[in-house]
């Protein structure tokens, strides 16, 4: 099985952490986020990853090499200009040509213990293009509850909130590579294209989930992935 990892941001959301590294390189509970990423893939079937880079793309290359120290045959899809989330998937999908079994992608800021065995089923039996990873949407904030009369109730810290995100992880046919853009972001071009056409079907999951976006993540990832092993 192959996958892609898209690794280009410059992750500005977390400097100081990423002024001499790019987003993924970024430590959580002691290792870099894509050392988690590979072990994961690894862990899953896949055997050969590309990862889609731009910023600082050496950092990633000095860290992961081949990719033998984690099972892998890793390449690299360099942009030399940035190409957008969708531009660099697409670049990335073309060094993994001929595209023959769906693909595994996934952002460079997620960390999660979704088995894939399951989400690579519903995406064959669904006949879909793409299938997005879905996972609650959790209040960053305690809300309050109240009655008809103003009166509060109780109160909920976090609460999961009757909505679903995306949460970065793709399975992907191989149909998906003409539709992607040279250079912008799938997720507002080639998603909603697919969504109309009834070729985007979404996969949903409960469990260890997490986007590391801000320092404030790391800190919370690192905690939870710690609470995991022990």
């Amino acid at each position: 099985m192959q996958a892609v990892i898209l690794a280009g941001g410059r992750g500005e959301r977390l400097m100081p952490l990423t002024a001499d590294r790019p987003k993924c390189l970024v430590e959580v509970a002691g290792r870099p986020i894509l050392a988690h990423q590979l072990a994961w893939l690894a862990g899953h079937g896949v055997d050969r990853v590309v990862i889609s880079c731009g910023y600082r793309w050496e950092r990633i290359r000095q860290a992961v090499g081949d990719g033998a120290a984690f099972g892998l045959a890793v390449d690299y899809a360099v942009e030399e200009t940035p190409l957008g989330r969708g531009g660099g998937l697409r670049k990335a999908l073309g060094m993994l040509k001929p595209l023959r079994d769906p693909i595994v992608a996934l952002n460079g800021d997620v960390l999660t213990s979704l088995p894939l065995r399951p989400m690579l089923r519903a995406h064959r039996r669904s006949g879909a293009i793409a299938t997005l990873l879905l996972v609650p949407c959790v209040s960053q904030h305690g809300v309050v509850d109240v009655d008809s009369e103003g009166r509060v109730l109780g109160f909920r810290e976090k609460p999961h909130l009757p909505y679903q995100l995306s949460g970065g992880v793709y399975v992907l046919s191989p149909d998906v590579y003409p539709l992607l853009p040279r250079k912008g972001d799938h997720e507002i071009t080639t998603w909603p294209r697919l969504a109309r056409a009834g070729l985007l079907h979404g996969h949903e999951y409960t469990g260890f989930w997490q986007s590391v976006d801000s320092v404030k993540d790391v800190g919370e990832a690192g905690r939870r992935l710690r609470r995991r092993r022990a």
